[in-house]
């Protein structure tokens, strides 16, 4: 599982295209779960037909200010699930499953577990690699994305 843009400028918003590329062997995908890293803001998913949307939300341990209100609660996972056997992904197609959200004001790499359930299976895309580990040593890597410092050439934008 990857992400279609694995780069940010912090504070940005980031749309995050979670890249499905086949299915667990040949079952079908059924249902993809992505969990919101922590200090990634405002989380929504872009609907996608023949799929339901679930967004669970829960307390923040440390609120914040968005558009001079105080934020106290936040999206932490997304969940999207085929609505028949018509609408799941086969294992030969590939699918995007898409979210925007506010990147941290803070550089550094974060990392998107997702869970792709599968109708017989599923790939558990959740490690992180510890220090001195890359994420090509990991058999499953959570989907990473660095955040650049502001006012880099990547805050450039036209």
């Amino acid at each position: 599982m990857v992400l279609e843009y694995q780069v940010a400028p912090a504070g940005a918003s980031y749309k995050a295209s979670f890249k499905v590329g086949h299915g667990c062997g040949a079952s079908p995908t059924r249902q993809v779960v992505v969990d919101i890293p922590a200090g990634m803001r405002g989380a929504r998913p872009m609907p996608k037909a023949g799929w339901t949307l679930d967004v669970q939300r829960d307390k923040l341990a440390q609120p914040y200010t968005s558009h001079g209100r105080s934020v106290t609660e936040d999206v932490v996972r997304i969940t999207w699930t085929a609505r028949t056997p018509d609408d799941m992904l086969a294992s030969a197609h590939y699918d995007e499953f898409v979210l925007v959200a506010q990147a941290p004001e803070q550089a550094g790499t974060v990392y998107w577990p997702v869970r792709q359930v599968c109708v017989e299976g599923r790939n558990d895309w959740v490690e992180v690699p510890q220090a001195g580990q890359k994420l090509s040593d990991l058999k499953s890597p959570a989907a990473a994305l660095e955040i650049l410092p502001t006012g880099g050439a990547a805050a450039h934008n036209h």
